[in-house]
């Protein structure tokens, strides 16, 4: 099931957030920085995104035994003119696998269409393999890596994906 998220589902967010960047990113980020990761202190970010969401989309899917896997987007960060970004997509490992990242995409883009965008893009480490595959996998054009500033201030390459018709996905 896959549903419009508020400022009641903070701590769910938080608690999917912080445990798939440990699935996720052991390897790829420092251990220390992933140990450090606080469900608290990502509850309350979430809340106040959710509090005032301005035009950005949440979107959580769940099972019977809660929440799973989680999606934002909004406006491309760089603002190109008709593009939607979607900023975070997350999948606990145990859900993987489901159709939930491919149903999460859909419906953000179907927002994002519904307000106006045209196309879409989404960035990743270049080196976790797995969700570049996933994105390629939906179709999504790679760019060229750039580095971006990560946790303590650590260059990382990204690559983002775009998808210049944002009907593709829907």
């Amino acid at each position: 099931m896959v549903f419009p998220t508020g400022p009641s589902d903070a701590e769910e967010l938080a608690r999917v957030h912080v445990t798939s960047w440990r699935e996720t990113y052991r390897g790829l980020l420092p251990d220390a920085f992933l140990a450090r990761m606080s469900e608290p202190g990502f509850t309350r970010r979430f809340h106040r995104q959710l509090d005032r969401p301005g035009d950005s989309v949440t979107l959580a899917a769940g099972d019977r035994y809660g929440m799973v896997a989680y999606a934002q987007g909004g406006a491309s960060r760089r603002n190109l003119s008709g593009e939607a970004e979607i900023v975070t997509l997350y999948v606990l490992r145990q859900a993987q696998g489901e159709g939930l990242g491919k149903r999460l995409m859909t419906e953000i883009a179907r927002v994002m269409a519904a307000k106006g965008a045209s196309s879409l893009m989404i960035s990743v480490l270049r080196d976790n393999i797995r969700a570049r595959g996933f994105y390629e996998h939906l179709g999504g054009t790679p760019e060229a890596a750039r580095q971006e500033p990560g946790p303590g201030g650590q260059l990382l390459y990204e690559v983002a994906y775009r998808w210049r018709d944002i009907g593709d996905l829907i």
